[in-house]
């Protein structure tokens, strides 16, 4: 399964009601990751990995059930940015990652560590072990995706996505293989601008897609022409796509069959 945070993490949860989660692979979008206070932090993995594990918050969707936000609110006392929500414990996750990255570990393995800390049975795979960010190009300017989404509210006109870093990045060690090789592929119902486009922007990912013979199912995040969450209406006008489960299929043109 390709899947972005949320409502690819949620849809995940409940395809792993009906299959063995151990023969499950799920790839998961890294043009979100950023730095914030000098830590790596991967919103969608993390979302997926905290999902699975039971641990992710019901209401909102993303972080821990029960979180505090003690440290956030010293680092708002001292002047420091607030608008992205760090919580207590969901900095341990953002802590072990970046020590682990920096002691020269892929972002493949680190997942892999975490996903085993957690319990959760299903693989994750990273799309990528190389940086790759998304941007959004509005009126404002060129914002990093966490910009646009979570400082700025996804507000103004997208005019044009980046997924910078993509065209020389490398697929993740097993990434083709489970595209190529799986009995069946789910596109999740995440974002396909922003979510499942930088996996398909990466060499060789559209390719193994368009490729394979077994099943490929593409789920859509619309209904009714609203999203079930996130700003993909507004991104799909102001890219002049059509908002709608046809208008998602359009650009899954190729690479699935339902």
């Amino acid at each position: 399964m390709l899947a972005g945070g949320v409502g690819g993490a949620r849809f995940l949860r409940g395809l792993c009601r009906h299959t063995d989660p151990r023969h499950t692979t799920v790839i998961g979008n890294t043009g979100d990751d950023e730095e914030f206070f000098g830590l790596h932090v991967a919103p969608d993995l993390d979302t997926v990995l905290y999902t699975l594990a039971g641990r992710a918050d019901p209401v909102r969707g993303w972080g821990l059930h029960g979180e505090t936000f003690h440290c956030l609110r010293a680092v708002g006392t001292l002047g420091g940015p607030t608008w992205f929500q760090l919580g207590d414990r969901d900095l341990a996750t953002h802590l072990v990652r970046t020590a682990w990255l920096r002691a020269g570990w892929s972002l493949s393995r680190v997942t892999a560590t975490l996903a085993r800390a957690h319990g959760v049975r299903v693989r994750i795979l990273p799309m990528t072990d190389d940086r790759v960010r998304t941007f959004v190009h509005t009126e404002r300017g060129r914002l990093p995706f966490q910009d646009y989404l979570v400082r700025g509210r996804a507000r103004g006109r997208v005019r044009r996505i980046e997924v910078a870093g993509a065209a020389r990045a490398r697929p993740a060690p097993g990434v083709l293989a489970a595209l190529q090789t799986s009995d069946a592929v789910v596109i999740a119902p995440s974002n396909p601008l922003v979510s499942i486009g930088p996996m398909l922007a990466l060499p060789g990912v559209r390719k193994a897609l368009a490729r394979r013979r077994g099943a490929a199912v593409a789920v859509s995040p619309l209904v009714g022409g609203r999203a079930v969450r996130g700003p993909l209406p507004r991104m799909l006008r102001g890219l002049g796509l059509e908002v709608s489960p046809r208008g998602v299929a359009r650009l899954y043109r190729g690479l699935v069959d339902v």
